[in-house]
């Protein structure tokens, strides 16, 4: 059954992102929103736990998100797809459940 996890902290602020790729399986989803969006960064003390995840799930970060935050894909993580709010949806929809980690 594949879940997608919906982060929305900072890995730099808060445990929740690190929790959730300690809980991921393979197969499942991890969306970025909000201050998650710098977990994306690639270069970072996070960025080797989110590679390492990478392997078994799927990666995506808001784009309106990042851009709110004056980042740029270039400074990503190669592999994190960027999505809208359609593309938001549409992984909703593709996974059977939804777990957000606050």
């Amino acid at each position: 059954m594949a879940m997608l996890h919906i982060v929305n902290k900072s890995p730099f602020e808060k445990v929740s992102f690190r929790s959730c790729l300690n809980h991921v399986k393979p197969g499942d989803s991890v969306l970025m929103i909000e201050d998650a969006a710098v977990g994306a960064l690639d270069g970072t003390s996070f960025s080797d736990k989110l590679k390492t995840a990478m392997g078994d799930v799927s990666v995506y970060v808001l784009g309106g998100d990042l851009v709110a935050r004056g980042l740029s894909e270039d400074r990503m993580i190669d592999g994190i797809k960027t999505v809208d709010y359609a593309g938001f949806v549409d992984l909703t929809v593709k996974n059977e459940t939804t777990q957000s980690w606050l």
